[in-house]
């Protein structure tokens, strides 16, 4: 009989968990407006700031349909603004406000609590590999994707 294999599954319901565990996190830090996934497109913008929604979406792997309501939450919360692109102005470029500072103070903490909460017990060459096996699967999965 083949073993059934559980990676889906499993990965699933990791992001279950740890994204009501991430809520909760913010939420002890006073941030009540910002969700994991709004928290995630902040993150790939904190790495490059004023890019398209086209580039944003490859980043964040969400499609631009759902960036969009988000985007508009982020804009009406004052944490981003869109801007047209100096260099084409067809282009509406995103791009971080003052307010979002702080934000991203408090985000670096919640994620290294979460990142010591993931990681409990296993030691740099264990998390080395399996970030390596992550990013493999996330790999097969994008060339599916397309």
């Amino acid at each position: 009989m083949t073993q059934q294999r559980e990676a889906g599954f499993l990965i699933a319901k990791i992001h279950q968990v740890s994204g009501r565990i991430f809520a909760k996190i913010l939420k002890k830090y006073g941030i009540n407006e910002i969700n994991p996934a709004q928290g995630r497109i902040l993150f790939a913008l904190w790495k490059k700031d004023e890019i398209p929604i086209s580039e944003l979406a490859q980043k964040t792997q969400l499609s631009e349909s759902t960036l969009t309501s988000m985007l508009d939450r982020l804009e009406k919360t004052g944490y981003i603004m869109r801007v047209r692109s100096k260099e084409d102005r067809r282009t509406i470029l995103l791009k971080l406000t003052e307010k979002d500072e702080n934000l991203q103070k408090i985000y670096r903490k919640v994620s290294e609590e979460m990142i010591n909460m993931f990681y409990r017990g296993f030691s740099s060459e264990e998390i080395d590999e399996f970030e390596g096996y992550l990013k493999r699967i996330l790999t097969n999965l994008t060339q599916d994707q397309a």
